[in-house]
């Protein structure tokens, strides 16, 4: 770090390192010692009087894991060569003391040191202080905060006298703290910015001030600020700074923890597109959960405008949900010169591509089935791993990318629909405008409703089972999560779907056509009320429509390669002799083991443990801010699953007889209550019950035509759960936050889905809940 900062021009006192390879059995080897002494001549020569600093480098000090700050030795005010090399095997056998070997145990970290000896000229410090540029213990960027003592450093890391406090105030450094250091702070926030930046991390910086200068001592990554550890896959973004985090869509689509491998493709899709550094769509990583930094964008945004924007925020809730009262937005304060200089050249290569996927989005649509069975064919005749790379790095990661462009650009012709949505609220309420934007499949078929009507195709004889899995037998509960099979991989899985399917005697015509009916009803209740406005309104379903079924089939045919780029796992397993444990290294790992380079295989057990942790733990809350410990939160029976805020006291969830969410599709039914941990659990939904469940995906599709009414914890608006609810005329309340945990299974309810809200009516017995409901008394109508 001393180098990088030294070749960069930043003020570091002058020096040198002696290497390892320097000790012979302890001593220092007689050449290594010669040219030791040259460099002592020739900085003496420059510096009359010089006395040196002999300081320890261990191969982990200062890293992202571990500091190892005050560990090793290091001696000060050294002037005489026998006094220097005195003090260079001093700091040398310092690696094995036994708090050295206390502290490594404790971390985690290989005891047998490799240590570097730094001799630097010595600063006679009249200041030395400490910088963090991020608050440690709340991850906070407002301020960059420091502390400082007269004199040596020295004073400071042991406690032996007062220090004295300031801050830097971001985004332009202004200065709060004592007179004396004022004339330095603003070249220091300059520093520290630079370094924070050009390091990706926030930074714990030594500096000292001596005859009027100030010097940097040391720069190292804020150990309680780290993502993770990539080795072990031991992950939490949260503990990267005090930022908001949400799920609230991207659990919808993967509810399932990332294994290593998927994790990895997922960042790769967030670096192709992603114009706001720290935002991230598909890869936020919390134990292995997905979530979103919504406040780094919302920050980005509001910089660049020069004041809180309501517009990013309305974006925000509109996508995500409310934020729950109480609950404010972390902003970090860029300056609008630096959000400029970082967003624009990515935003208008972005936006190039996105503009190049819209323009040719139908005709790709249409050509990806195709191209996917070729590319399956192709990686299964592949015989070598070089030739197996080779088509991953010239086709499919090509494709898999471009793809993903294309799934941006259908994405967003959602906003046709709130666009839509907003208007007709305002003429019709809430309720009408549900209905009416409820037939987005106009006369065609929705991706995401493909799977349980093609079911009832099939059944019929309207469509082979063939057909049935080419078209469909990429989507599944499990989707996004490659090391996890396809339902094209199970031999009885769509007979098992079929199965189900005549038990249960869905009807899927009927609700569609029941729904279409509601539809009609409310198309002509906007006639009668506004006759003028007929043809808007045609209009705006139209464009609703076109919106829902491009977006749907984005993201279905988004998935098709998404699974494609499963079947190049597996080759690769195959390949290297790894099998499914290749899901365990990431993709430049893969890429590194299929070109013959060495490769982590040996971290594969350690992130094996971790992954199985993290699948043991229960689902976390979609929205959290700040440091989030979801060992210590589980613990919690109060818990709650709708929102965690570490930069707030701890409340227990309210115990009133009412739920409240987001408005998913319209209608009030009466039943009971039947909690479902996942969509595997499907056949345990009788018949006219209502499904409550922490969130949905495509993979529940097929269970929703049994259920009367549908409860999530997670969702909004916009998520899966409302869209193909308001399809299939099923009430719908989404996103309670604490659905799963304040009912049972047996609770009887009404679902008031044009409202968002579920009213508890009777929580029965433990023996009543325990038995099997009545299907044709589970629920009713509620005019």
């Amino acid at each position: 770090m001393l180098s990088i900062m030294y070749r960069e021009g930043y003020p570091v006192p002058e020096g040198f390192v002696i290497l390892p390879l320097a000790f012979q059995m302890e001593k220092l080897d007689n050449i290594a010692w010669a040219e030791i002494q040259v460099m002592f001549s020739e900085i003496r020569r420059k510096n009359k009087g010089a006395l040196f600093a002999v300081r320890s480098s261990g191969l982990s000090e200062d890293s992202a894991q571990a500091s190892f700050a005050g560990e090793f030795e290091t001696v000060l005010n050294v002037k005489a060569d026998k006094d220097i090399q005195e003090a260079i095997y001093t700091v040398f056998r310092s690696r094995k003391s036994q708090r050295v070997k206390a502290y490594s145990s404790v971390k985690g970290i290989e005891q047998n040191h490799q240590i570097a000896v730094v001799i630097q000229l010595m600063v006679q410090s009249e200041i030395s202080g400490v910088l963090f540029t991020a608050d440690p213990i709340t991850g906070s960027y407002t301020n960059m905060i420091g502390n400082y003592v007269h004199g040596l450093g020295e004073q400071l890391v042991s406690g032996e006298a007062n220090a004295y406090e300031f801050k830097l105030i971001r985004p332009k450094g202004k200065y709060d703290g004592p007179d004396v250091f004022q004339k330095y702070a603003s070249k220091l926030y300059q520093y520290a910015a630079k370094l924070e930046k050009e390091l990706g991390s926030p930074q714990d910086i030594e500096w000292a001030v001596a005859d009027g200068k100030l010097y940097l001592l040391q720069a190292r990554p804020i150990t309680t600020l780290t993502g993770g550890d990539l080795d072990t896959y031991e992950m939490n973004y949260s503990f990267m700074g005090d930022e908001l985090w949400i799920n609230t869509n991207v659990a919808e689509a993967i509810p399932d923890v990332y294994s290593p491998f998927t994790w990895s493709i997922g960042r790769q899709l967030d670096e192709s597109l992603n114009f706001i550094p720290g935002y991230y769509i598909f890869s936020g990583n919390i134990c292995g959960r997905p979530y979103m930094n919504i406040s780094r964008r919302v920050s980005m945004i509001t910089s660049m405008l020069g004041k809180y924007s309501k517009g990013a925020l309305k974006l925000i809730t509109d996508m995500y949900g409310e934020l729950p009262d109480g609950m404010s937005m972390p902003l970090r304060p860029f300056s609008r010169l630096e959000v400029l200089k970082v967003m624009l050249p990515v935003v208008v290569s972005a936006s190039k591509s996105t503009l190049e996927a819209s323009r040719n989005l139908v005709q790709s649509l249409k050509q990806s089935p195709e191209r996917c069975s070729k590319m399956r064919a192709d990686i299964k005749k592949a015989k070598t791993k070089q030739e197996l790379l080779s088509l991953w790095k010239e086709e499919l990661q090509p494709y898999f990318l471009k793809a993903w462009s294309r799934a941006g650009a259908s994405a967003l012709k959602m906003t046709n629909i709130t666009t839509s949505d907003k208007k007709l609220t305002e003429l019709v309420g809430t309720e009408d405008s549900n209905t009416l934007l409820s037939n987005l499949r106009g006369g065609s078929e929705l991706a995401s409703l493909g799977p349980v009507i093609g079911i009832s195709k099939v059944i019929k004889g309207d469509m082979s089972k063939e057909e049935y899995l080419r078209k469909y037998g990429h989507r599944g509960a499990h989707e996004y999560e490659m090391s996890l099979p396809d339902p094209m991989e199970d031999t009885n899985w769509l007979e098992q779907q079929i199965q189900e399917s005549i038990g249960s005697n869905m009807d899927v015509e009927g609700l569609l056509k029941k729904q279409h009916t509601q539809y009609e009803a409310a198309k002509m209740r906007f006639k009668e009320r506004y006759p003028n406005k007929v043809k808007w309104l045609e209009k705006q379903l139209e464009k609703a429509s076109e919106g829902a079924r491009l977006r749907e089939e984005g993201r279905s045919e988004f998935v098709r390669i998404f699974r494609v780029v499963r079947a190049f796992a597996l080759k690769a397993g195959e390949l290297t002799g790894l099998g499914d444990d290749i899901f365990f290294l990431y993709i430049d790992e893969v890429e590194d083991l299929l070109s013959g380079r060495a490769s982590n295989v040996m971290h594969i057990p350690a992130r094996k443990v971790n992954f199985e942790k993290y699948k043991a733990m229960p689902p976390f809350p979609s929205i959290i801010r700040g440091r989030f410990n979801p060992i210590e939160w589980s613990k919690d029976p109060n818990r709650r699953m709708d929102y965690y805020d570490a930069s707030m006291p701890i409340v227990s969830a309210t115990n009133s007889e009412t739920l409240k969410g987001y408005a998913g599709a319209a209608g009030r039914i009466e039943g009971i209550v039947r909690i479902l941990l996942n969509s595997e659990e499907g056949d345990k939904l009788l018949p006219g019950e209502i499904l409550v469940a922490t969130t949905t995906n495509i993979g529940w599709t097929p269970i929703f035509p049994k259920a009367s009414a549908i409860i999530t914890d997670i969702g909004a608006p916009l998520s899966h759960a409302a869209i193909v609810a308001r399809e299939l005329g099923i009430p719908a309340v989404i996103g309670c936050g604490n659905a799963t945990t304040r009912l049972k299974t047996g609770d009887r309810v009404i679902v008031d889905g044009g409202h968002g809200v579920v009213h508890i009516l009777e929580h029965p017995t433990q023996s009543e809940s325990s038995t099997t409901t009545n299907p044709s008394n589970s629920s009713r109508q509620s005019q």
